[in-house]
Parts: structure tokens; C-alpha cells; sequence
């Protein structure tokens, strides 16, 4: 990535929630007044001007954004040349275990990964980091099985109402949970210097 990419200007909330939560609005609305493969299309343009927008504003491109938009296109389209709606259904699976896998693959080699991709909106100690890299980690495998559970069990209605109404809030409660670790291992100003020598600089870079 270029030093655009790396060094954002912070965008107002509600411009980062409307690039967040947009494109999943666009999917259920279209798939309510139409049908999957519509919405999944929908979505699919609604990701990528996403991410265009966000560059455009910010000069930056979150990680966590862009590696979705690519699966999104991915599995989207396969799901569109085959007509086969499984592919679609399968996007969260691999998007939350892609990323556990990667937390979890980096705290085995000593990285805690979760600062580059949360944009590290905070500084933590090196065992803040590790803690919270695992917690993430975990969320992310948990959902994983729960997507598939949903789709495998469940009509895609329903699918697309949990996709939107449950994965969402669930991920915003559980961030919301981790506040009390976050405010227990804040690191001073003067202790993030040690505290990214002792974790062999805890954001992998």
C-alpha cells in the first residue's frame, strides 16, 4: 500500500457508518423488493463505491473494507454467472474466518494483526493487544459457524434479515463489551515505545 493509503484523514462518523452499513442497506432493501440475485448485484456496486467514497474523502482505504469488497466481488459474481445463491450465502463464512485466521495465525508468531485492522483508533499495551486480538479472533470463528448455521438451516429471507439486523448489532455489541479491556490496557504516551519492543511492534509493521 502507498503512505495515502497507510495515513487516513478521520472522516466524520456518519460518513464511515453510511460506507459501513450502506452497501448492506442497498442488499436488504433490493432483496425485499426484488430477489437475491438482484440484491446480491446491488450489493455488489454499492461495495465498491463504498470504497471508492471512502478513498475519495479520506485517502484511505480500510483493510477490513477492502478485503470484504473483494470477497464480495468474488463470491458475488460467481453466485451471478452460476445462478446459484449458495455462493453469496457463503461470503460472511469466509470473510470472518479469513479474518480470525489471520488474528489468530499472528498472535501464534507474536503479531497482534487487530491493530492494522481496526486502523489503530487506540494505543494499547503489547498484552492489551494480545487480549484483544484473541477475543476478536474467537468473535470471528463464532460468527463464521453462526452464518453457516443461518444459511444452511433458514430461508434466505431470513438469511438476509439476520445478515443485516443480527451480524451487525452482534458485532457492535461485542465491540462495545471489549471498552472495559481497551480502558484497562491503555498504554501512556510514554510506555508505547517499550510496549511495541516488547511485542516486536504488536501491529506487524
Amino acid at each position: 500500500m502507498t503512505d495515502d493509503l497507510l495515513k487516513p484523514n478521520r472522516p466524520h462518523p456518519l460518513f464511515k457508518l453510511a460506507t459501513e452499513l450502506g452497501p448492506l442497506l442497498v442488499f436488504f432493501i433490493v432483496n425485499a423488493k426484488f430477489h437475491l440475485f438482484a440484491a446480491t448485484g446491488a450489493f455488489m456496486v454499492a461495495v465498491v463505491a463504498a470504497v471508492i467514497a471512502s478513498y475519495v474523502v479520506t485517502r484511505h482505504v480500510p483493510v477490513m473494507a477492502l478485503v470484504t469488497a473483494v470477497v464480495v466481488l468474488v463470491f458475488g459474481t460467481l453466485t451471478l454467472v452460476l445462478h446459484d445463491e449458495t455462493f453469496i450465502k457463503m461470503k460472511p463464512t469466509i470473510v470472518y474466518a479469513l479474518f480470525g485466521a489471520v488474528l489468530g495465525g499472528g498472535l501464534l508468531f507474536g503479531r497482534s494483526f487487530i491493530a492494522i485492522m481496526f486502523d489503530q483508533v487506540f494505543n494499547l499495551t503489547a498484552e492489551g493487544w494480545r487480549k484483544l486480538t484473541l477475543r476478536w479472533a474467537l468473535f470471528f470463528f463464532a460468527m463464521a459457524v453462526l452464518n453457516e448455521a443461518v444459511w444452511r438451516t433458514q430461508s434466505t429471507d431470513f438469511w438476509v434479515n439476520f445478515k443485516v439486523f443480527g451480524a451487525v448489532p452482534l458485532t457492535m455489541l461485542f465491540a462495545l463489551l471489549q471498552m472495559p479491556l481497551i480502558k484497562r490496557y491503555a498504554a501512556e504516551p510514554a510506555t508505547l515505545e517499550q510496549s511495541a519492543a516488547d511485542e516486536g511492534d504488536v501491529s506487524g509493521r
